[in-house]
């Protein structure tokens, strides 16, 4: 199998590289396994789920900053529907080994810089546990009040 299919042609060779796995699976002696680049495609995969929950968590605290500075604004009621969308996701998306790895404070950071929030009010450490933000019953006005004063 040429080295480059990897590069060139990533659907042909993740299809060729499960036949090779299936057939290894079943007791067949196969040598073109590209173990180098099977080994490192699952450990993406892992990264890719981690990043994904990560990035969900982050949107919700956006949201959430953003109905804490403007409780009153228009856009509330969407953003309410958003945080709450948002964590729907994460909560599926969310794997146990993922809460060693998921860091709060820096998710909180991240989205205080993206609303560019230079509201003193804001806690500056995030107010949250992940079991807040993920657990099976979501109280949005209690997320809500650990954000304001």
């Amino acid at each position: 199998m040429p080295d480059d299919l990897y590069w060139d042609d990533t659907l042909l060779w993740s299809e060729r590289q499960a036949d090779l796995l299936r057939r290894l699976a079943a007791g067949e002696r196969v040598n073109d396994v590209d173990w180098e680049h099977v080994i490192e495609e699952i450990e993406d995969v892992g990264k890719a789920e981690l990043r994904a929950c990560t990035s969900l968590l982050r949107n919700a605290l956006v949201h959430l900053l953003k109905l804490a500075l403007s409780p009153g604004s228009d856009a509330a009621a969407h953003w309410r529907g958003e945080v709450r969308a948002f964590l729907a996701d994460a909560r599926r998306a969310f794997s146990p080994a993922m809460r060693q790895k998921i860091d709060l404070q820096e998710i909180h950071a991240e989205a205080i810089d993206i609303v560019e929030a230079a509201d003193t009010t804001l806690p500056s450490d995030c107010p949250f546990a992940l079991d807040d933000l993920l657990g099976a019953h979501l109280d949005l006005d209690a997320l809500l009040t650990k954000l304001r004063p």
